[in-house]
């Protein structure tokens, strides 16, 4: 991005955002909040925990046994109850005069000083009268703190008093009901009820009202009659439990009558629903709790994770000079992994571009400078008039024109050494075998006034000795520069001597030529690209600069090294360059 182009970005974001800076930071605070606390990751993490935690209390609302064991224990209540208060009815029941009977006759044959009582099975068929008048009043005192509903039939199943219609002082208080209202309640509201009914009925029966004269319509009161309490739990029209319990009322193990003990419509469901609010009131708790440590947990995963990708997006449109990606490596876990991988690999992807523009800088120049020549050639050639000044700006301009190609091609080759070497994939590659083939070809293709190239290879017994994992062509194309290089810079006369010997680990080669060695000065920047410092011993613009650069780049990218020093005489004067080459060594 240019500098004016900057400058007019600045402007136009100024005059787009006229809001204050309360107005500002609360947008800013607004949108932290939405894109951390209520990012994706963190509304998974909530949404998993809070289902854990909804299944398990609908799990507790729906399946708990509360409902089985408060009806047991009312059960038990109400018969422990039905119990107390039917002996207290068969005590206050009246026997009837016309029931017992005693032969007169018997009387007379009694001796002075006895007495006749009733036999065991003259008062089994005693009949005792069950006055409504003075049970009403007993009724009244055991059953008004209880809320429990009690009716009494006789040894008929007719009903002789029921405790709703029993009034204040124990009077007995007959009405008729209210006319039945026209108002309906709408469908919602009955197909709620049908459903509540549906849901809460199950495998229980129906309670329905039955008359004065059908009480062994009742199961539990037909038992009673029979002798033995009995208990049924049924549902109303409304959904509502109601628990039924008959006892016998018996006096000397005769059955008088039955008292039926049930609860109110919806007393049990009030205590069911009771203790489901309190569950629910602990489940709200637990999930706001629940709440608060997943966006804590989340935000410790969601916030750095945010922040990375917004920086890794800085980087990818470059909105900054130079984006840094947040620093999380103090933590040991996968946001530090990923924290320290980005910041890696954003370095290295600055050092990357940094190369690409330094090497877009030095073709530039290097570029120019033939250019430039070849342009005032060029502009000169038809100002020329003598033959022997049009072949020399003649043989400028082929000079320049072989230059550039030169150039071009030498930057063809290092702009796609990075992806070939990425691509291509390695192979054993016999390092003496290679050494022969390039030796060979150069004495072979040697023109006049070039010196020699000898080989020398350390014997050894392994024939895998020299054997590194690589690409041949390319390696072939190391040891070719380097052998050009050091005929560059011997005499005609001289010997450039390529050697080669296995070391523990690794494969060394050495390039040795007679010429005047390296300068001190330049020794740091023999690598370099575009780098050439040959005097008169070659023309100008004959080599390109990029030999030594891009064997440097294959080399390392083999994983080995390479260097470059001066061989000394004994007497301490130069003796010539040395190039050295090591490989790691292949191994199965």
């Amino acid at each position: 991005m240019t500098a004016e182009a900057d400058q007019r970005w600045q402007s136009e974001e100024e005059t787009e955002a006229p809001a204050g800076p309360s107005s500002r930071r609360g947008s800013r605070l607004g949108g932290y909040v939405l894109d951390h606390a209520f990012s994706s990751l963190t509304r998974r993490i909530a949404i998993l925990n809070l289902a854990g935690l909804v299944a398990m209390v609908t799990a507790i609302l729906y399946l708990n046994q509360f409902r089985e064991g408060l009806i047991d224990a009312r059960v038990q209540s109400l018969l422990t109850q039905g119990e107390i208060i039917a002996g207290a009815i068969s005590a206050s029941a009246v026997a009837d005069p016309e029931a017992l009977r005693i032969d007169p006759e018997m009387l007379l044959k009694l001796d002075q000083g006895q007495s006749m009582s009733p036999t065991d099975e003259q008062l089994g068929v005693i009949e005792f009268l069950i006055n409504p008048e003075k049970v009403a009043p007993i009724l009244r005192r055991l059953i008004s703190p209880t809320r429990t509903r009690a009716r009494i039939y006789d040894r008929d199943g007719v009903l002789v008093l029921d405790s709703r219609h029993i009034f204040a002082r124990g009077q007995i208080l007959r009405y008729e009901l209210p006319p039945p209202s026209s108002d309906r309640p709408n469908w919602f509201v009955r197909a709620w009820e049908d459903v509540r009914l549906w849901l809460r009925r199950g495998d229980l029966p129906l309670y329905e009202e039955i008359g004065p004269v059908g009480g062994r319509s009742y199961a539990e009161v037909d038992a009673a009659l029979n002798g033995s309490s009995a208990s049924i739990v049924r549902v109303n029209d409304k959904g509502e439990l109601i628990v039924s319990v008959a006892v016998p009322i018996q006096r000397f193990r005769a059955v008088h009558g039955a008292l039926l003990l049930s609860t109110e419509g919806g007393d049990i469901d009030a205590i069911v629903a009771a203790e489901r609010l309190a569950i629910l009131r602990i489940f709200l708790v637990a999930a706001v709790v629940t709440l608060g440590l997943s966006i804590l947990l989340a935000s410790t995963i969601a916030g750095p994770v945010h922040r990375l990708a917004a920086a890794a997006e800085q980087v990818r449109y470059g909105t900054r000079a130079r984006a840094e990606i947040p620093d999380f490596s103090d933590r040991n876990d996968e946001i530090g992994h990923l924290s320290r991988a980005l910041r890696d690999m954003t370095r290295a992807l600055y050092l990357r571009i940094e190369a690409i523009e330094s090497f877009a800088a030095d073709v530039a120049h290097e570029l120019k400078n033939p250019l430039t020549s070849l342009k005032s050639a060029v502009e000169t050639l038809p100002l020329v008039k003598r033959p022997e000044d049009r072949a020399r700006l003649i043989a400028i301009v082929q000079q320049d024109v072989e230059r550039l190609n030169r150039l071009i091609t030498d930057i063809s080759d290092a702009s796609r050494l990075d992806a070939e070497l990425a691509r291509t994939d390695v192979e054993p590659v016999d390092i003496a075998q290679l050494l022969e083939t390039v030796v060979s070809l150069s004495n072979e293709v040697r023109r006049d006034g070039e010196p020699r190239v000898e080989l020398a290879i350390a014997p050894t017994d392994d024939p895998a000795a020299y054997f590194v994992a690589g690409r041949d062509t390319r390696l072939g194309q190391v040891v070719n520069n380097l052998v050009d290089n050091a005929k560059s810079f011997s005499p005609p006369e001289g010997t450039v001597r390529v050697s080669a010997r296995r070391l523990r680990q690794e494969i060394e080669i050495l390039v040795d030529d007679d010429g005047p060695g390296i300068p001190q000065e330049n020794a740091h920047r023999i690598f370099e690209r575009f780098y050439t410092d040959r005097g008169d011993r070659a023309a100008f613009g004959s080599h390109s600069g990029l030999g030594l650069s891009i064997s440097r780049q294959i080399v390392e990218a083999h994983g080995g090294r390479i260097w470059a020093e001066n061989r000394k005489k004994r007497s301490g004067e130069i003796a010539g360059a040395r190039f050295g080459v090591r490989l790691p060594a292949f191994h199965e």
